[in-house]
């Protein structure tokens, strides 16, 4: 699958080694340095991801962001910046953001949720019992089942091999500080809050029938 994503960020070092590194893993970069040049290039160019910083020396990110969404595109973002006061975080999110990555980041890191976001967000629908995938939502008889990222995407991840063990490092892939240990606590959370039920297979990963 070819991923083309915009990436707006004035730091022309840090964009440039970013957009090297992700075509070595098959995602293919434009780059835009500032708010005016990332508006026109969404207006021209249809592009399944934007990578966005916050702060442009021509403007703001989130404002940009904002803009974006209100003029209906609803290509996902990923904020990436050094900030990290929970104020901005939240208007991040409040926009419209559907993730954010706090610089310096592993940019192995950056490329699983890049790849996470877009494989998520070209499914159309999926169905398991009473539960349905739509949108990039879970829905449970008609009501949002509210899960944090993460557990969506290991949700997600398991569904799409209903039937076949996930291997657990398939799934630590998914997670932000992964370990044993919290991989079960993020599993007994999802059978709690969808009712699904998730297998351990011992040694190797979980399945769902």
């Amino acid at each position: 699958m070819s991923i083309k994503v915009l990436l707006v960020e004035d730091d022309r070092n840090l964009a440039d080694s970013l957009k090297k590194y992700l075509k070595l893993n098959e995602i293919d970069v434009d780059t835009a340095y500032t708010y005016e040049e990332a508006s026109q290039k969404t207006l021209d160019i249809k592009y399944d991801i934007y990578l966005v910083d916050i702060n442009l020396q021509d403007g703001n990110g989130i404002e940009l962001v904002e803009a974006l969404k209100l003029s209906q595109d609803n290509t996902p973002v990923i904020f990436i910046s050094a900030l990290t006061d929970l104020g901005t975080i939240a208007k991040g999110f409040e926009v419209g953001a559907e993730d954010y990555i706090k610089k310096p980041f592993d940019p192995d890191e950056l490329v699983i949720r890049i790849k996470s976001k877009v494989r998520k967000n070209s499914l159309q629908e999926i169905k398991y019992g009473d539960l349905i995938y739509k949108d990039g939502r879970f829905f449970k008889n008609g009501s949002e089942v509210e899960l944090g990222e993460v557990m969506r995407n290991i949700l997600l991840t398991l569904l799409e091999n209903q039937g076949k063990v996930v291997p657990k490092e398939t799934l630590y892939d998914l997670m932000i500080n992964p370990s044993p240990t919290a991989l079960r606590v993020l599993i007994n959370r999802l059978k709690k809050k969808t009712g699904i039920e998730i297998k351990s297979v011992r040694g190797l990963g979980y399945v769902v029938d």
